[in-house]
Order: C-alpha cells, then sequence, then structure tokens
C-alpha cells in the first residue's frame, strides 16, 4: 500500500468537520489499509482521514494490544477521567498533559459495513478521543492541562 503524506498543525484541513462515510466501498478500504501504513511508519498509535487530507469519517488504531478500524465512528458514553501525556503525529514534537474519560463506547462500522459496539478503557480510550476529536477540527492542544517542556519529556522517556 501507499504511505501518504501527514498535514501538519498549520493546515487548515485539520480544523474542518469530516463527513461521513456514505458508502465503505474499495476507495474506503485502500484509505484505510494506507493509513496503518502511514501510522506504522511514522510511529504513530492512531490516525485520522483528516490527518492525511481526507475530510472523512475514518479511523485507524493499532495500540499494539488493540487494532481498531473505525468509519462514522458515533460517541455513546464516556466515564471517568485520566490525565496523561499525549502527542499528534500531526504536532511533531509537542507534547501535553490531556485529560480524557477513561472509559468510552461508541458505535462505528466496519469495513464490512455493519455496525458495531466498541467498549474502551484507559489508553485505548484516550486514543479514541484524540482521533474522534480530529474529526470534529479539533487538535490535542486545544484543552490540555498544560503542555510538557523538553526536558520533561526527556525524563519521561528515560
Amino acid at each position: 500500500m501507499a504511505i501518504l503524506n501527514i498535514v501538519k498543525d498549520d493546515d487548515p484541513i485539520l480544523r474542518k468537520r469530516s463527513r461521513d462515510v456514505d458508502c465503505v466501498d474499495q476507495r474506503i478500504l485502500t484509505l484505510l489499509e494506507d493509513m496503518k501504513d502511514t501510522m506504522h511508519k511514522a510511529g504513530g498509535v492512531g490516525l485520522a482521514a483528516v490527518q492525511v487530507g481526507k475530510l472523512k469519517k475514518v479511523i485507524v488504531i493499532d495500540t499494539g494490544e488493540d487494532q481498531l478500524e473505525l468509519i462514522n465512528p458515533r460517541m455513546l458514553k464516556k466515564s471517568g477521567k485520566q490525565e496523561d501525556v499525549e502527542g499528534c503525529l500531526s504536532c511533531p514534537g509537542v507534547w501535553g498533559i490531556t485529560r480524557r474519560p477513561t472509559k468510552v463506547e461508541v458505535e462505528t462500522l466496519t469495513r464490512d459495513g455493519k455496525t458495531v459496539r466498541i467498549k474502551a478503557e484507559d489508553f485505548l480510550a484516550k486514543a479514541i478521543c484524540h482521533e474522534m476529536d480530529h474529526l470534529e477540527g479539533k487538535l490535542f492542544y486545544d484543552e490540555w492541562v498544560r503542555k510538557l517542556t523538553d526536558e520533561e519529556m526527556e525524563e519521561i522517556r528515560k
């Protein structure tokens, strides 16, 4: 598959709302595969289609334990609070502490066009929320608790 260009945070497309996918066809299936390849090559955990310049409600996530493809995801429930370090492939070198729910439930289409519900906790819940924010034109630093310095990130990485 293809490695796509990741849009950076100064590109106005990242502030636009993504549109529903009308039909899960070969174009969407190819987009999913290209997005996964792009995300893995970039070393990311998640990627929304808008981050590769496509205003479609399509997300891929790979936490190492969970691999998800979300098409037209819709948040059903959120609960709890977690604060943790977060970054974004569209915002290289920028890190901050965010506040996200610890549990989420989303309804989404599969690549087969079937509607399913997914329940997620902790890191996966955070990743889903981060990527769903992209579909609404939001970036993680819009509402972060605080930005981390380079020195703080070096300490975290140790």
